[in-house]
């Protein structure tokens, strides 16, 4: 397992991170089982959020924590300021009552990665970051961070932490793929195009990827002609996407790697720091992740598999 280094956070982050929008009650023993295969693999980070399952996530999370007496092993990423029914909620208040309720949750007095889930852009950056601030100074929350925020809002809220000596943003989660978006997956959400990966390139800036192998598009289960998953359609379904896939093919076969490790690999090959968050269930999903993430990808490579070149070197 690789890692990577965060401002803000003391421990080593692992590059593949668990995602965990399917833990439940219901299912804790799966769950557990997961993050034991997952920490034995090398992988310490955790993806989660106030609204993942209701709050069963966070809840999942904390019980297995205590169980097991191992919240110094892992780097937990947990968001908030999520809209809801009456709209954005990116305020004091708001992010005040999910940075508590997600303590609870957890059973922890600490968050070693805090980010806003949503923005609202008639909030000021800069406010944003006096309210995130508080929660630094006091040891709350190690690094913060945002998810689904243009990079030009990340930006303008670095540059008046900046200029105010305050802790700024030092992490972005919006989806990253080998596949390219036509449109949001869930409205408001932020797909990295070519410009957004400048910037992170040009700033070394940590992109955490969801969604990082597009959702199982490049599984094999999916054709042209295969319709029956309309929010696959309506995402990924284009003409450029299917010539990718086709490269994937042909580089996976030349590496003797399946193709949806192709796909990961692609995001972590980034000329930026990136972590993937990965949806593993199973042992085998695990394994294929793990042996994913050891695949080396020249910038030839990239470029060839994103069409941004018709030659293919290395």
């Amino acid at each position: 397992m690789e890692y990577l280094s965060v401002q803000g956070v003391k421990k080593p982050v692992s590059r593949l991170m668990k995602g965990t929008d399917y833990f439940f009650h219901r299912s804790y023993e799966k769950a557990a089982a997961n993050m034991d295969a997952f920490l034995a693999g090398g992988g310490n980070s955790l993806d989660t959020a106030h609204i993942y399952c209701g709050g069963e996530s966070e809840e999942v999370i904390g019980r297995y924590m205590k169980e097991r007496n191992n919240r110094d092993q892992w780097v937990i990423l947990t968001k908030g300021a999520h809209h809801d029914q009456h709209g954005p909620r990116v305020d004091e208040e708001s992010i005040r009552h999910d940075i508590t309720t997600s303590l609870a949750r957890l059973q922890t007095d600490f968050i070693d990665m805090y980010a806003l889930h949503r923005d609202d852009p008639s909030v000021p950056a800069g406010e944003v970051i006096e309210i995130l601030n508080e929660y630094v100074k006091s040891g709350i929350v190690g690094a913060i961070g945002v998810s689904n925020w243009t990079w030009k809002r990340i930006q303008e809220a670095n540059d008046y932490a900046d200029d105010k000596g305050l802790s700024g943003f030092t992490f972005s989660s919006p989806n990253l793929s080998l596949a390219k978006a036509n449109e949001p997956f869930w409205p408001g959400c932020v797909s990295a195009d070519d410009e957004t990966c400048a910037w992170h390139e040009s700033k070394q800036f940590p992109l955490f990827s969801w969604s990082s192998q597009a959702r199982g598009f490049f599984t094999g289960r999916f054709t042209p002609e295969i319709r029956d998953n309309a929010d696959l359609v309506r995402v990924f379904y284009n003409d450029d996407n299917w010539e990718r896939l086709e490269r994937a093919k042909r580089l996976a076969t030349k590496r003797g790697v399946t193709v949806i490790q192709i796909a990961l690999a692609y995001v972590l090959n980034q000329p930026f720091p990136t972590c993937a968050l990965i949806g593993a269930q199973s042992a085998d999903e695990l394994h294929s992740c793990l042996e994913g993430s050891r695949i080396r990808l020249t910038r030839e490579e990239l470029d060839w598999l994103d069409l941004s070149s018709d030659s293919q070197k290395g």
